[in-house]
C-alpha cells in the first residue's frame, strides 16, 4: 500500500487541493483510494460526499474526530483491498507530531505558496521532517510542489529560488486555476474534468504522479506511445 502525506504546518497551503485530486487521479486509473482526513475543517470529508454513485469510488475516513467507543488503531483502518492512502492534515502541527504522520509514508508533499510568509513556514516545515521527523534527503522522500503559481512574476521567481536552496525536489509547479475551485465544488478532481478545460491543468500533474510512481508512469508512457497491434489478413 502506498501511503502518501500531504503536509505543511501553513493553512491555506493547499493541502486539501492536492489531496483530493491525487484521491481523483488514482480513482479515475481503476485504483482503489483512501483520503485520509486529519484536518477538523473536513474539506476532504465534504469533498467525497459530493461524489456521484457513477464515480470511481474513494474510501474516506474521518481522522480527525476521535470516538472514545473504539480504539485509535481500530478508527484510522484502512481496508484491505486499498492500493494508496493520501493523508491530509491539518495546520498547525507540532513539530513532534511530525514523526508519527510521516512514519509509513513512502511520499512526503509539500505544497507552499509563492508569498514571503509560506517561503518562511516551508523552510521551518522541511527544517523539522529533517531533524525532528529524521527523513533522510537522500532517501527521494520529501517533493515541495509550488502552488498556485503565476509564472513571470516576482514572487514566483523569488518561490524558486528559495527552493532550489533547500536541496528537496520540486516535484510539479501548479498554476492559479479557476478549475481546482470548480472541482472542489463538484466532488471530482481535474483529471475527471472534461480535457479540453483542464488539459494545461492536467499537464502540469504529470511530474508529480512520476515522482511518485515511476515504474507505473514509465508503464503509461510506454503503453500511449507503442504501435497499435496490426489485424492479420
Amino acid at each position: 500500500m502506498n501511503r502518501i502525506v500531504v503536509l505543511n504546518p501553513k493553512g491555506g497551503s493547499g493541502k486539501t487541493t492536492i489531496a483530493t485530486n491525487l484521491a481523483s487521479y488514482f480513482a479515475a486509473q481503476q485504483q482503489k483510494p483512501v483520503l485520509m482526513d486529519f484536518d477538523p475543517q473536513g474539506s476532504s470529508l465534504r469533498w467525497v460526499r459530493k461524489r456521484q454513485p457513477a464515480q470511481p469510488p474513494i474510501h474516506v475516513v474521518n481522522a480527525f474526530e476521535k470516538d472514545s467507543r473504539t480504539t485509535r488503531t481500530f478508527q484510522l483502518r484502512v481496508p484491505d483491498f486499498s492500493t494508496h492512502v493520501i493523508v491530509d492534515t491539518p495546520a498547525a502541527l507540532e513539530p513532534r507530531e511530525l514523526a508519527d504522520l510521516t512514519r509509513d509514508a513512502r511520499k512526503i508533499i509539500v505544497p507552499v505558496l509563492p508569498s514571503d510568509i509560506d517561503i518562511h513556514a516551508c523552510s521551518r516545515c522541511i527544517r523539522d521532517l529533517l531533524l525532528v521527523a529524521k527523513i533522510r534527503r537522500e532517501d527521494d522522500r520529501i517533493g515541495v510542489v509550488a502552488n498556485r503559481i503565476r509564472r513571470n512574476t516576482a514572487t514566483y521567481q523569488s518561490l524558486i529560488r528559495f527552493l532550489q536552496t533547500l536541496g528537496i525536489p520540486i516535484v510539479a509547479r501548479l498554476r492559479d486555476s479557476q478549475n481546482y475551485l470548480r472541482a472542489a465544488e463538484l466532488g471530482v478532481g481535474v483529471h475527471e474534468m472534461k480535457s479540453y478545460i483542464v488539459r494545461e491543468d492536467v499537464e502540469e500533474w504529470r511530474p508529480l504522479i512520476e515522482w511518485l510512481e515511476p515504474v507505473a508512469a514509465a508503464q503509461a508512457a510506454q503503453a500511449a506511445t507503442a504501435p497499435s497491434p496490426v489485424a492479420a489478413p
